[in-house]
């Protein structure tokens, strides 16, 4: 079956035979987004860009190598590795806004998947072992001095979590890599804000609250909203 595909133009931009062919796809404003060959309709051999038509990965035989940037910074480099189909998938490296690498390892259709090792942003070696669906499942994790400080085993275990932007929120225990147990959270200016007890990655249980770590709550958590307790009547900073 032949297929053709043509610009707002008229222009022909893609034609394909039984699923193959060579052509180019453009984004919703008109961004050339993949310029090469297709296989039973899917991108097998060319260039991809960006939105802002930036060459960011070449696909040979469905699979390709390329680099990330961020998107409001197009000089800062956040992952660079292998690709399948537009998503991570291999072996790759991610990048914090220091361009210090972060994690290094393997990924499967944009989650980290198997081996991997996670650093801080100091560079420090903070886990090593395995991760499944982005989540730490089998591994040590280690102190600045490089002590081995807990063990994960199935996901279950004590560790941290950061954020997006590799900011320190959590210290605590985990079940199947969601925060369970007892733990504490942080903000993004390393301020305590919670100290207590977490069921299924939200607070449940008894904690206490702070804000600029003076307390603002004493009490009770139902799926991660206060339940009951004892609210302080003049709360710093308010």
């Amino acid at each position: 079956m032949e297929r053709k595909e043509y610009d707002k133009n008229g222009n022909l931009i893609c034609e394909l035979i039984n699923g193959k062919g060579k052509g180019k796809e453009f984004g919703s404003y008109g961004n050339l987004i993949f310029e090469g060959e297709y296989i039973d309709g899917k991108k097998w051999n060319g260039k991809v860009y960006d939105k802002n038509n930036r060459f960011i990965y070449e696909l040979i035989n469905g699979y390709g190598k390329g680099k990330e940037c961020d998107s409001f910074n197009i000089n800062k480099l956040v992952y660079e590795g292998e690709y399948l189909y537009g998503k991570r998938h291999g072996k790759g490296k991610e990048y914090n806004i220091y361009d210090k690498v972060i994690f290094e390892g393997e990924y499967s259709f944009g989650k980290r998947n198997g081996k991997g090792k996670e650093y801080d942003n100091k560079g420090s070696l903070i886990f090593e072992g395995e991760y499944l669906y982005n989540k730490k499942w089998n591994g040590n994790s280690f102190n600045e001095s490089g002590e081995i400080i807990y063990e994960i085993v199935d996901g279950n275990g004590e560790g941290k979590e950061y954020d997006n932007f590799n900011n320190y929120i959590y210290e605590g225990e985990f079940f199947h890599g969601v925060k369970s147990g007892k733990g504490k959270e942080y903000n993004i200016n390393n301020y305590l804000i919670y100290d207590g007890h977490f069921f299924n990655g939200k607070r449940n249980g008894m904690g206490n609250e702070y804000e600029y770590n003076d307390l603002i709550f004493e009490g009770e958590y139902l799926n991660g909203e206060r339940w009951n307790g004892k609210e302080q009547s003049n709360p710093p900073y308010s």
